[in-house]
Protein backbone atom coordinates (compact mmCIF):
# COMPACT_ATOMS: atom_id res chain seq x y z
CA UNK A 1 0.00 0.00 0.00
CA UNK A 2 3.02 2.27 0.30
CA UNK A 3 3.84 2.03 -3.39
CA UNK A 4 3.44 4.96 -5.73
CA UNK A 5 0.24 5.35 -7.81
CA UNK A 6 2.06 4.17 -10.96
CA UNK A 7 2.10 0.59 -9.66
CA UNK A 8 -1.70 0.52 -9.48
CA UNK A 9 -2.17 2.51 -12.67
CA UNK A 10 0.09 0.25 -14.75
CA UNK A 11 -1.24 -3.12 -13.57
CA UNK A 12 -4.61 -4.85 -13.58
CA UNK A 13 -6.05 -4.90 -10.07
CA UNK A 14 -7.07 -8.53 -10.68
CA UNK A 15 -3.49 -9.38 -11.66
CA UNK A 16 -2.12 -7.78 -8.50
CA UNK A 17 -4.66 -9.65 -6.39
CA UNK A 18 -3.82 -12.96 -8.09
CA UNK A 19 -0.10 -12.51 -7.41
CA UNK A 20 -0.72 -11.81 -3.74
CA UNK A 21 -3.09 -14.79 -3.55
CA UNK A 22 -0.38 -17.05 -4.99
CA UNK A 23 2.01 -16.04 -2.22
CA UNK A 24 -0.59 -16.66 0.48
CA UNK A 25 -1.81 -20.02 -0.82
CA UNK A 26 1.34 -21.59 -2.25
CA UNK A 27 4.00 -20.81 0.36
CA UNK A 28 2.48 -23.43 2.74
CA UNK A 29 2.39 -25.99 -0.12
CA UNK A 30 6.05 -25.29 -0.91
CA UNK A 31 7.10 -25.70 2.73
CA UNK A 32 5.13 -28.94 3.00
CA UNK A 33 6.97 -30.45 0.02
CA UNK A 34 10.37 -29.29 1.25
CA UNK A 35 9.89 -30.61 4.78
CA UNK A 36 7.85 -33.78 4.24
CA UNK A 37 8.94 -35.20 0.90
CA UNK A 38 12.56 -34.05 0.65
CA UNK A 39 13.35 -34.97 4.24
CA UNK A 40 11.78 -38.46 4.01
CA UNK A 41 13.36 -39.27 0.66
CA UNK A 42 16.74 -38.02 1.80
CA UNK A 43 16.59 -40.25 4.87
CA UNK A 44 15.67 -43.27 2.69
CA UNK A 45 18.66 -42.65 0.42
CA UNK A 46 21.04 -42.53 3.40
CA UNK A 47 19.70 -45.89 4.66
CA UNK A 48 20.10 -47.37 1.15
CA UNK A 49 23.73 -46.21 0.89
CA UNK A 50 24.58 -47.81 4.24
CA UNK A 51 22.83 -51.07 3.28
CA UNK A 52 24.63 -51.34 -0.07
CA UNK A 53 27.96 -50.78 1.70
CA UNK A 54 27.42 -54.07 3.54
CA UNK A 55 27.37 -55.87 0.18
CA UNK A 56 30.26 -54.04 -1.48
CA UNK A 57 31.56 -50.48 -1.26
CA UNK A 58 31.41 -49.96 -5.04
CA UNK A 59 27.60 -50.37 -5.06
CA UNK A 60 27.32 -47.81 -2.31
CA UNK A 61 29.80 -45.46 -3.99
CA UNK A 62 28.10 -45.74 -7.40
CA UNK A 63 24.73 -45.02 -5.80
CA UNK A 64 26.17 -41.91 -4.12
CA UNK A 65 27.65 -40.71 -7.42
CA UNK A 66 24.44 -41.35 -9.35
CA UNK A 67 22.22 -39.69 -6.73
CA UNK A 68 24.57 -36.70 -6.62
CA UNK A 69 24.53 -36.34 -10.41
CA UNK A 70 20.76 -36.89 -10.51
CA UNK A 71 19.93 -34.33 -7.85
CA UNK A 72 22.67 -31.87 -8.83
CA UNK A 73 21.62 -31.92 -12.47
CA UNK A 74 17.98 -31.53 -11.45
CA UNK A 75 18.79 -28.51 -9.30
CA UNK A 76 20.76 -26.87 -12.13
CA UNK A 77 17.91 -27.47 -14.59
CA UNK A 78 15.45 -26.34 -11.94
CA UNK A 79 16.63 -22.74 -12.38
CA UNK A 80 15.57 -22.82 -16.01
CA UNK A 81 12.33 -24.54 -15.08
CA UNK A 82 11.72 -21.79 -12.54
CA UNK A 83 11.97 -19.17 -15.32
CA UNK A 84 9.46 -21.06 -17.47
CA UNK A 85 7.09 -21.41 -14.50
CA UNK A 86 7.39 -17.73 -13.61
CA UNK A 87 6.62 -16.75 -17.22
CA UNK A 88 3.53 -19.00 -17.22
CA UNK A 89 2.43 -17.56 -13.86
CA UNK A 90 2.79 -14.01 -15.20
CA UNK A 91 0.56 -14.81 -18.17
CA UNK A 92 -1.97 -16.47 -15.86
CA UNK A 93 -2.09 -13.34 -13.69
CA UNK A 94 -2.68 -11.29 -16.84
CA UNK A 95 -5.61 -13.54 -17.70
CA UNK A 96 -7.13 -13.03 -14.26
CA UNK A 97 -6.55 -9.27 -14.49
CA UNK A 98 -8.14 -9.09 -17.94
CA UNK A 99 -11.18 -11.08 -16.84
CA UNK A 100 -11.66 -8.85 -13.78
CA UNK A 101 -11.26 -5.77 -15.98
CA UNK A 102 -13.92 -7.05 -18.40
CA UNK A 103 -16.30 -7.92 -15.56
CA UNK A 104 -15.78 -4.46 -14.02
CA UNK A 105 -16.70 -2.85 -17.34
CA UNK A 106 -19.44 -5.27 -18.39
CA UNK A 107 -21.91 -2.45 -18.96
CA UNK A 108 -19.56 -0.84 -21.47
CA UNK A 109 -19.03 -4.21 -23.17
CA UNK A 110 -22.77 -4.56 -23.63
CA UNK A 111 -23.46 -0.97 -24.63
CA UNK A 112 -20.77 -1.09 -27.33
CA UNK A 113 -21.64 -4.67 -28.36
CA UNK A 114 -18.01 -5.66 -27.88
CA UNK A 115 -18.57 -9.22 -26.62
CA UNK A 116 -16.84 -10.82 -29.62
CA UNK A 117 -13.92 -8.40 -29.40
CA UNK A 118 -13.42 -9.22 -25.72
CA UNK A 119 -13.64 -12.92 -26.54
CA UNK A 120 -10.90 -12.48 -29.13
CA UNK A 121 -8.79 -10.62 -26.57
CA UNK A 122 -9.20 -13.45 -24.06
CA UNK A 123 -8.43 -16.04 -26.75
CA UNK A 124 -5.13 -14.32 -27.57
CA UNK A 125 -4.11 -14.27 -23.90
CA UNK A 126 -5.23 -17.88 -23.35
CA UNK A 127 -3.18 -18.93 -26.37
CA UNK A 128 -0.14 -17.21 -24.84
CA UNK A 129 -0.76 -19.08 -21.59
CA UNK A 130 -1.05 -22.42 -23.40
CA UNK A 131 2.24 -21.75 -25.20
CA UNK A 132 3.95 -20.76 -21.93
CA UNK A 133 2.58 -23.90 -20.26
CA UNK A 134 3.72 -26.06 -23.16
CA UNK A 135 7.25 -24.63 -23.03
CA UNK A 136 7.42 -25.47 -19.36
CA UNK A 137 5.98 -28.98 -19.82
CA UNK A 138 8.30 -29.83 -22.75
CA UNK A 139 11.25 -28.75 -20.63
CA UNK A 140 10.16 -31.05 -17.82
CA UNK A 141 9.75 -33.89 -20.33
CA UNK A 142 13.37 -33.41 -21.44
CA UNK A 143 14.51 -33.42 -17.82
CA UNK A 144 12.59 -36.62 -17.13
CA UNK A 145 14.11 -38.27 -20.22
CA UNK A 146 17.64 -37.43 -19.07
CA UNK A 147 16.90 -38.65 -15.57
CA UNK A 148 15.40 -41.90 -16.86
CA UNK A 149 18.41 -42.48 -19.14
CA UNK A 150 20.80 -41.95 -16.24
CA UNK A 151 18.97 -44.59 -14.20
CA UNK A 152 19.16 -47.13 -17.04
CA UNK A 153 22.92 -46.59 -17.18
CA UNK A 154 23.29 -46.91 -13.40
CA UNK A 155 21.05 -49.97 -13.18
CA UNK A 156 22.92 -51.63 -16.08
CA UNK A 157 26.25 -51.01 -14.37
CA UNK A 158 24.94 -52.48 -11.12
CA UNK A 159 23.67 -55.55 -12.94
CA UNK A 160 27.06 -56.00 -14.66
CA UNK A 161 28.87 -55.88 -11.31
CA UNK A 162 26.39 -58.32 -9.79
CA UNK A 163 26.87 -60.88 -12.58
CA UNK A 164 30.64 -60.40 -12.49
CA UNK A 165 30.71 -60.79 -8.70
CA UNK A 166 28.48 -63.86 -8.87
CA UNK A 167 30.87 -65.64 -11.23
CA UNK A 168 33.79 -64.59 -9.02
CA UNK A 169 31.96 -65.93 -5.97
CA UNK A 170 31.72 -62.53 -4.21
CA UNK A 171 27.99 -62.03 -4.74
CA UNK A 172 25.26 -64.30 -3.44
CA UNK A 173 21.85 -64.77 -5.13
CA UNK A 174 20.22 -62.85 -2.31
CA UNK A 175 22.46 -59.86 -3.09
CA UNK A 176 20.88 -59.70 -6.56
CA UNK A 177 17.44 -59.29 -5.02
CA UNK A 178 18.64 -56.83 -2.35
CA UNK A 179 20.58 -54.49 -4.65
CA UNK A 180 18.13 -54.48 -7.57
CA UNK A 181 15.20 -53.94 -5.20
CA UNK A 182 16.98 -51.08 -3.44
CA UNK A 183 17.87 -49.52 -6.80
CA UNK A 184 14.26 -49.69 -7.98
CA UNK A 185 13.08 -48.23 -4.66
CA UNK A 186 15.64 -45.44 -4.87
CA UNK A 187 14.65 -44.57 -8.42
CA UNK A 188 11.03 -44.44 -7.25
CA UNK A 189 12.11 -42.04 -4.51
CA UNK A 190 14.13 -39.92 -6.90
CA UNK A 191 11.44 -40.01 -9.58
CA UNK A 192 8.97 -38.76 -6.99
CA UNK A 193 11.58 -36.24 -5.88
CA UNK A 194 11.98 -35.10 -9.49
CA UNK A 195 8.23 -34.54 -9.78
CA UNK A 196 8.35 -32.65 -6.50
CA UNK A 197 11.12 -30.49 -7.96
CA UNK A 198 8.83 -29.70 -10.88
CA UNK A 199 6.10 -28.71 -8.46
CA UNK A 200 8.63 -26.68 -6.47
CA UNK A 201 9.67 -24.89 -9.68
CA UNK A 202 6.05 -24.07 -10.48
CA UNK A 203 5.23 -22.95 -6.95
CA UNK A 204 8.41 -20.91 -6.63
CA UNK A 205 7.68 -19.28 -10.00
CA UNK A 206 4.20 -18.30 -8.82
CA UNK A 207 5.50 -17.13 -5.46
CA UNK A 208 8.40 -15.18 -6.97
CA UNK A 209 6.16 -12.91 -9.01
CA UNK A 210 4.17 -12.09 -5.88
CA UNK A 211 7.32 -11.53 -3.82
CA UNK A 212 8.73 -9.29 -6.58
CA UNK A 213 5.53 -7.25 -6.43
CA UNK A 214 5.53 -6.91 -2.65
CA UNK A 215 9.27 -6.22 -2.51
CA UNK A 216 9.41 -3.88 -5.49
CA UNK A 217 11.11 -0.57 -4.65
CA UNK A 218 8.93 2.05 -3.01
CA UNK A 219 9.35 5.31 -4.89
CA UNK A 220 8.36 7.61 -2.05
CA UNK A 221 9.49 6.78 1.47
CA UNK A 222 9.54 8.71 4.71
CA UNK A 223 12.93 9.82 5.96
CA UNK A 224 14.20 7.90 9.00
CA UNK A 225 13.85 11.06 11.10
CA UNK A 226 10.58 12.24 9.52
CA UNK A 227 8.37 14.23 11.88
CA UNK A 228 4.63 14.62 12.20
CA UNK A 229 3.06 17.52 10.31
CA UNK A 230 1.63 20.22 12.55
CA UNK A 231 -0.82 22.51 10.75
CA UNK A 232 -1.58 25.71 12.63
CA UNK A 233 -2.42 28.09 9.78
CA UNK A 234 -2.49 26.11 6.54
CA UNK A 235 -0.08 28.12 4.40
CA UNK A 236 1.07 26.23 1.29
CA UNK A 237 4.19 27.30 -0.62
CA UNK A 238 5.58 25.92 -3.87
CA UNK A 239 9.21 27.05 -3.98
CA UNK A 240 11.03 26.67 -7.32
CA UNK A 241 9.36 23.32 -7.98
CA UNK A 242 10.43 21.22 -10.97
CA UNK A 243 8.40 18.16 -11.90
CA UNK A 244 8.01 15.79 -14.82
CA UNK A 245 6.25 12.47 -15.20
CA UNK A 246 8.40 9.52 -16.10
CA UNK A 247 9.29 9.48 -19.81
CA UNK A 248 7.45 12.76 -20.39
CA UNK A 249 8.29 16.37 -21.03
CA UNK A 250 8.75 18.64 -17.95
CA UNK A 251 5.42 19.91 -16.66
CA UNK A 252 6.43 22.30 -13.87
CA UNK A 253 9.66 24.25 -14.23
CA UNK A 254 10.75 26.56 -11.43
CA UNK A 255 7.16 26.94 -10.22
CA UNK A 256 6.71 29.19 -7.20
CA UNK A 257 3.36 30.10 -5.71
CA UNK A 258 2.09 30.89 -2.21
CA UNK A 259 -1.39 30.08 -0.92
CA UNK A 260 -2.07 32.02 2.24
CA UNK A 261 -3.63 30.52 5.38
CA UNK A 262 -7.40 30.11 5.04
CA UNK A 263 -7.36 31.27 1.42
CA UNK A 264 -9.87 29.85 -1.06
CA UNK A 265 -8.11 29.28 -4.39
CA UNK A 266 -9.60 28.02 -7.63
CA UNK A 267 -7.63 26.25 -10.36
CA UNK A 268 -8.82 26.47 -13.96
CA UNK A 269 -7.39 25.79 -17.38
CA UNK A 270 -7.48 23.38 -20.25
CA UNK A 271 -7.23 19.64 -19.55
CA UNK A 272 -3.62 18.60 -19.12
CA UNK A 273 -2.57 22.00 -17.83
CA UNK A 274 -1.28 20.69 -14.48
CA UNK A 275 -4.19 21.24 -12.09
CA UNK A 276 -4.51 17.65 -10.86
CA UNK A 277 -0.72 17.33 -10.75
CA UNK A 278 -0.70 20.39 -8.45
CA UNK A 279 -3.04 18.44 -6.13
CA UNK A 280 -1.00 15.24 -6.31
CA UNK A 281 2.24 17.01 -5.45
CA UNK A 282 0.67 18.59 -2.36
CA UNK A 283 -0.49 15.10 -1.31
CA UNK A 284 3.01 13.80 -2.15
CA UNK A 285 1.61 11.10 -4.38
CA UNK A 286 4.51 12.02 -6.65
CA UNK A 287 7.91 13.36 -5.66
CA UNK A 288 9.11 16.69 -7.04
CA UNK A 289 12.32 16.51 -9.07
CA UNK A 290 13.65 19.72 -7.52
CA UNK A 291 12.45 22.51 -5.27
CA UNK A 292 10.31 22.37 -2.15
CA UNK A 293 6.65 22.26 -1.11
CA UNK A 294 6.09 23.74 2.33
CA UNK A 295 3.07 23.60 4.62
CA UNK A 296 3.36 26.10 7.46
CA UNK A 297 7.09 26.19 6.79
CA UNK A 298 7.50 22.39 6.96
CA UNK A 299 8.91 20.71 3.87
CA UNK A 300 6.61 17.81 3.04
CA UNK A 301 9.71 15.69 2.32
CA UNK A 302 10.65 15.98 5.99
CA UNK A 303 7.30 14.85 7.41
CA UNK A 304 5.52 11.49 7.43
CA UNK A 305 3.17 10.83 4.57
CA UNK A 306 0.44 9.64 6.95
CA UNK A 307 0.49 12.86 8.95
CA UNK A 308 0.49 14.90 5.72
CA UNK A 309 -2.59 13.20 4.33
CA UNK A 310 -4.29 13.12 7.72
CA UNK A 311 -4.31 16.93 7.59
CA UNK A 312 -5.81 17.11 4.09
CA UNK A 313 -9.38 16.29 3.07
CA UNK A 314 -9.89 15.41 -0.58
CA UNK A 315 -13.16 15.32 -2.49
CA UNK A 316 -12.37 13.69 -5.84
CA UNK A 317 -14.39 14.07 -8.99
CA UNK A 318 -15.13 10.37 -9.29
CA UNK A 319 -15.05 8.45 -6.05
CA UNK A 320 -14.57 4.69 -5.93
CA UNK A 321 -16.16 3.13 -2.88
CA UNK A 322 -15.43 -0.10 -1.04
CA UNK A 323 -17.90 -2.95 -1.42
CA UNK A 324 -19.04 -2.32 2.12
CA UNK A 325 -21.94 -0.57 3.81
CA UNK A 326 -22.59 3.13 3.39
CA UNK A 327 -21.90 3.59 7.09
CA UNK A 328 -18.44 2.06 6.70
CA UNK A 329 -17.66 4.03 3.55
CA UNK A 330 -18.55 7.39 5.12
CA UNK A 331 -16.80 6.52 8.40
CA UNK A 332 -13.61 6.01 6.36
CA UNK A 333 -13.11 9.75 6.71
CA UNK A 334 -12.79 9.35 10.48
CA UNK A 335 -12.57 5.73 11.58
CA UNK A 336 -13.48 6.35 15.22
CA UNK A 337 -16.55 8.45 14.44
CA UNK A 338 -19.82 7.42 16.04
CA UNK A 339 -22.91 6.51 14.04
CA UNK A 340 -24.47 9.80 15.05
CA UNK A 341 -21.49 11.75 13.69
CA UNK A 342 -21.66 9.82 10.42
CA UNK A 343 -25.37 10.59 10.06
CA UNK A 344 -24.81 14.27 10.85
CA UNK A 345 -22.11 14.50 8.16
CA UNK A 346 -24.44 12.76 5.72
CA UNK A 347 -27.18 15.30 6.43
CA UNK A 348 -24.80 18.19 5.74
CA UNK A 349 -23.82 16.53 2.46
CA UNK A 350 -27.52 15.98 1.59
CA UNK A 351 -26.90 12.24 1.39
CA UNK A 352 -29.06 11.26 4.36
CA UNK A 353 -32.32 11.45 2.42
CA UNK A 354 -31.39 9.01 -0.35
CA UNK A 355 -29.63 6.71 2.13
CA UNK A 356 -32.72 6.38 4.33
CA UNK A 357 -34.80 5.45 1.30
CA UNK A 358 -32.60 2.43 0.61
CA UNK A 359 -33.99 -0.89 1.91
CA UNK A 360 -31.19 -1.32 4.46
CA UNK A 361 -30.39 2.36 4.98
CA UNK A 362 -26.86 2.98 6.17
CA UNK A 363 -26.21 -0.78 6.19
CA UNK A 364 -26.77 -1.02 2.43
CA UNK A 365 -23.85 -2.46 0.47
CA UNK A 366 -22.79 -0.21 -2.39
CA UNK A 367 -21.33 -2.85 -4.73
CA UNK A 368 -17.80 -3.05 -6.10
CA UNK A 369 -16.42 0.49 -6.56
CA UNK A 370 -19.87 1.78 -5.59
CA UNK A 371 -21.63 0.63 -8.77
CA UNK A 372 -25.02 0.49 -7.05
CA UNK A 373 -24.98 4.27 -6.58
CA UNK A 374 -25.25 7.00 -9.15
CA UNK A 375 -22.34 9.35 -9.78
CA UNK A 376 -24.08 12.12 -7.85
CA UNK A 377 -24.76 9.84 -4.90
CA UNK A 378 -21.13 8.74 -4.78
CA UNK A 379 -20.09 12.38 -4.86
CA UNK A 380 -22.30 13.17 -1.88
CA UNK A 381 -20.72 10.25 0.00
CA UNK A 382 -17.31 11.79 -0.76
CA UNK A 383 -18.47 15.15 0.56
CA UNK A 384 -19.88 13.52 3.72
CA UNK A 385 -16.57 11.74 4.22
CA UNK A 386 -14.66 15.04 3.94
CA UNK A 387 -17.06 16.77 6.32
CA UNK A 388 -16.51 13.97 8.83
CA UNK A 389 -12.72 14.18 8.48
CA UNK A 390 -12.72 17.97 8.97
CA UNK A 391 -9.02 18.42 8.10
CA UNK A 392 -7.45 21.94 8.05
CA UNK A 393 -6.60 21.74 4.32
CA UNK A 394 -9.27 20.94 1.75
CA UNK A 395 -8.78 19.87 -1.87
CA UNK A 396 -11.83 19.68 -4.13
CA UNK A 397 -11.63 18.24 -7.64
CA UNK A 398 -14.88 19.00 -9.44
CA UNK A 399 -16.65 18.12 -6.19
CA UNK A 400 -20.14 18.89 -7.52
CA UNK A 401 -19.72 18.09 -11.22
CA UNK A 402 -22.10 15.11 -11.14
CA UNK A 403 -24.82 16.78 -9.12
CA UNK A 404 -27.97 18.29 -10.53
CA UNK A 405 -28.44 22.04 -10.11
CA UNK A 406 -30.92 21.75 -7.23
CA UNK A 407 -28.74 19.42 -5.14
CA UNK A 408 -25.65 21.47 -6.01
CA UNK A 409 -27.23 24.66 -4.64
CA UNK A 410 -28.19 22.80 -1.46
CA UNK A 411 -24.70 21.41 -1.00
CA UNK A 412 -22.87 24.65 -1.80
CA UNK A 413 -23.86 26.10 1.55
CA UNK A 414 -22.51 22.99 3.32
CA UNK A 415 -19.29 23.21 1.33
CA UNK A 416 -18.80 26.86 2.27
CA UNK A 417 -19.29 25.91 5.91
CA UNK A 418 -16.73 23.14 5.43
CA UNK A 419 -14.28 25.63 3.84
CA UNK A 420 -14.57 28.07 6.73
CA UNK A 421 -11.18 28.62 8.41
CA UNK A 422 -9.58 26.11 6.04
CA UNK A 423 -7.07 26.55 3.26
CA UNK A 424 -9.04 25.35 0.24
CA UNK A 425 -7.99 24.58 -3.32
CA UNK A 426 -10.69 23.87 -5.86
CA UNK A 427 -10.38 22.48 -9.38
CA UNK A 428 -13.39 23.45 -11.45
CA UNK A 429 -14.35 23.45 -15.08
CA UNK A 430 -17.73 24.91 -14.19
CA UNK A 431 -16.40 28.42 -13.63
CA UNK A 432 -19.55 29.67 -11.95
CA UNK A 433 -18.51 27.69 -8.85
CA UNK A 434 -15.42 29.92 -8.48
CA UNK A 435 -17.13 33.31 -8.38
CA UNK A 436 -16.48 33.77 -4.67
CA UNK A 437 -12.94 32.40 -4.51
CA UNK A 438 -10.26 34.65 -3.00
CA UNK A 439 -8.00 33.88 -5.96
CA UNK A 440 -8.14 31.98 -9.22
CA UNK A 441 -5.01 30.49 -10.78
CA UNK A 442 -5.18 29.86 -14.52
CA UNK A 443 -2.97 26.96 -15.67
CA UNK A 444 -1.68 26.39 -19.17
CA UNK A 445 0.82 23.58 -19.84
CA UNK A 446 2.23 23.69 -16.32
CA UNK A 447 2.49 27.48 -16.07
CA UNK A 448 0.31 29.82 -14.05
CA UNK A 449 -0.42 32.45 -16.67
CA UNK A 450 -3.08 34.43 -14.75
CA UNK A 451 -3.73 35.05 -11.08
CA UNK A 452 -6.51 37.10 -9.51
CA UNK A 453 -10.18 37.25 -8.56
CA UNK A 454 -12.97 36.48 -10.97
CA UNK A 455 -13.55 40.15 -11.75
CA UNK A 456 -9.82 40.88 -12.09
CA UNK A 457 -9.35 38.06 -14.58
CA UNK A 458 -12.37 39.07 -16.64
CA UNK A 459 -10.97 42.59 -16.83
CA UNK A 460 -7.60 41.30 -18.09
CA UNK A 461 -9.26 39.71 -21.09
CA UNK A 462 -6.93 36.69 -21.15
CA UNK A 463 -7.44 32.95 -21.17
CA UNK A 464 -9.83 33.03 -18.20
CA UNK A 465 -12.16 35.43 -20.01
CA UNK A 466 -11.99 33.21 -23.07
CA UNK A 467 -12.98 30.20 -20.97
CA UNK A 468 -15.73 32.18 -19.28
CA UNK A 469 -17.18 33.47 -22.55
CA UNK A 470 -17.14 30.07 -24.24
CA UNK A 471 -18.68 28.39 -21.21
CA UNK A 472 -21.41 30.95 -20.93
CA UNK A 473 -22.09 30.19 -24.59
CA UNK A 474 -22.56 26.56 -23.61
CA UNK A 475 -19.38 25.07 -25.04
CA UNK A 476 -15.91 24.77 -23.58
CA UNK A 477 -13.18 23.94 -26.07
CA UNK A 478 -10.23 21.70 -25.30
CA UNK A 479 -6.82 23.10 -26.10
CA UNK A 480 -5.27 21.40 -29.08
CA UNK A 481 -1.85 22.51 -27.88
CA UNK A 482 -2.10 20.59 -24.61
CA UNK A 483 0.35 17.73 -24.91
CA UNK A 484 0.77 16.53 -21.36
CA UNK A 485 -1.88 14.12 -20.26
CA UNK A 486 -2.96 14.82 -16.71
CA UNK A 487 -3.14 11.81 -14.46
Amino acid sequence: MAHAPQLYQNNFSGSLGNKIKDVMSQVPDLLKILIDHFYCHGLAIIVAVITLWTVHFKFSLSLCIWVTVFIGGSLILLRKAHDFSEAAAEVRSTIVGTIVDILSNMMSVRLFTAQKEEQRTLKVIFDEYVKADQRRDWFFLKINSLQGGSFVIYQGLSLFWLIQGFYQGNILPGDFVLILTINISIVDFLWSLSKDMGIVAELSGNITQGINLVCSPIDIEDKPDAKELVVQNGEIIFSHVHFRYRNAEPLFENKSVTILPGQKVGLVGYSGGGKTTFFNLILRLFEVNAGHILIDGQDIKDITQNSLRANISVIPQDLSLFHRSLMENIRYGHLVATDAEVIEASKKAHAHEFITHLPQGYNSLVGERGVKLSGGQRQRIAIARAILKNAPILLLDEATSQLDSVIERQIQSSLWQLMENKTTIVIAHRLSTLLHMDRILVFDRGKIIENGTHQDLLAKGGLYKTLWDTQIGGFLRVSASSKVKEL
